[in-house]
Parts: structure tokens; C-alpha cells; sequence
């Protein structure tokens, strides 16, 4: 029983950090005040999208209350990949609309990565990192 409760424990501090590094890469991913991203064209328009469903995704778990944060966050890439799949089983096959996902799927995978390196970088360098 007591090893029960150090693994609860280590879990729930486990979740806690990741829903923690979730909220600083959200943070400073999300243009300052609020503000929509500039441009009309294509990628300021998918750049938009991807603020305001970033911006969705932050209020959710943070409306779900201290305990079920994580698990809003953990629920949320399953909607969003059905989302994208059905989106993309309404292109043309010549455009190849799943690459394109599966691509988009890596590079946000490795875009959390890519930020936890630039802030332990930012670090070593005695950089001052303001939040």
C-alpha cells in the first residue's frame, strides 16, 4: 500500500512538470496580449488557426481544475488528430493530404523538444529568461 502511494505521488509530480513545460511552450508560442498574428495570406491565416486553437486548448485544461489538467491536456491530441484526419480525407489524394499531416504531426512533436534545448542553452549562458 505505501508503494502504492509513492507511485500516485510520483505520477501526479511526473504530470505535473509536463503539464508545466506544456504551459511555458503555449506561453511563448502565443503572440504578446492576446494579439492575432499578422498577415492575410495563407500562413498568416494557418498561423491564426493554430493560436486560436492553441489559445482553446490552454483555457480547457486550465478550466478543468488543478487535478484533471493533465488529463484534459493528454485527451486533447486525440481530437485534434481525428480532427486532422478528417479534414484531410476531404483533399485530393494528389496533394498527398496525409504526408502533409504526418509531417505537421513531427514537426510539432519535435517543436517541444526544440524549445526545451533553446532554454537549457539560453541557461548555461547565464541568459536572464523573463516569463
Amino acid at each position: 500500500m505505501c508503494g502504492d502511494l509513492d507511485q500516485s505521488e510520483d505520477q501526479a509530480q511526473m504530470e505535473a512538470k509536463l503539464y508545466a513545460r506544456f504551459l511555458a511552450h503555449a506561453r511563448a508560442l502565443l503572440p504578446p496580449n492576446g494579439q492575432p498574428p499578422a498577415g492575410k495570406d495563407i500562413a498568416g491565416y494557418m498561423e491564426s488557426l493554430f493560436c486560436d486553437t492553441l489559445r482553446r486548448s490552454l483555457r480547457d485544461s486550465e478550466g478543468a481544475g488543478d487535478g484533471n489538467r493533465y488529463e484534459r491536456l493528454a485527451a486533447q491530441p486525440v481530437v485534434f488528430a481525428r480532427l486532422a484526419g478528417l479534414l484531410a480525407g476531404h483533399l485530393a489524394l494528389g496533394e498527398d493530404p496525409l504526408r502533409k499531416v504526418m509531417e505537421a504531426l513531427m514537426d510539432g512533436y519535435s517543436e517541444a523538444e526544440a524549445m526545451d534545448r533553446e532554454l537549457a542553452e539560453s541557461h548555461s549562458h547565464g541568459d536572464v529568461i523573463v516569463s
